[in-house]
Order: C-alpha cells, then structure tokens, then sequence
C-alpha cells in the first residue's frame, strides 16, 4: 500500500515549506520564526491558506509575513508503462 504522501503527489500535490514570521505575544516588537511543511497544491495552496485561517483566529501571534517555497517531487508524467522485459546477460 502506498503511502498517503506518495498519493498526494501522484495527485498534482508539491511539497510546500512556509517561514512564517510572527509578532510575540508578550513581546510585539520582536518576531520569531515558524516552519511550516506539508503537501499543497501550487499555486492557490489551499492546505496552507487553511492553516494561516487557523492561525490568525486561534493564536495570539499576529502575522508579519509568510514566505513559501514549493516544489513537486513526483510527477504523474514522470511514470509510463514499459512494454517488454529487458534480460542483460
């Protein structure tokens, strides 16, 4: 059985990292940093938009700035059938 992140890029899914920089609560005038990564769909990444939904209205941290890289791993045109079987000797 495949596994779930293997399904997702077969699917179209990338490999999505955000930084995400965010004010400290107690401490606004300083930023920290936090990773994000998961699988997403470029370029509308629903994943991620639900995750920053989530953010700004269950954490005190407010956003400053969000940066994503994003790349697709596997692609489904990467795979085709192969008719025949090659025997090296």
């Amino acid at each position: 059985m495949a596994s779930k992140a293997f399904e997702l890029q077969m699917m179209g899914y990338g490999l999505t990292t955000a930084e995400i920089h965010y004010h400290m609560p107690d401490h606004p005038g300083l930023l920290q940093l936090y990773v994000w990564q998961e699988y997403d769909l470029a370029p509308k990444f629903p994943t991620l938009k639900g995750f920053l939904d989530f953010w700004a209205k269950e954490l005190d941290g407010v956003l400053h700035s969000v940066r994503v890289a994003h790349n697709r791993l596997i692609s489904p045109r990467e795979w085709r059938v192969v008719n025949g079987v090659f025997t090296l000797q």
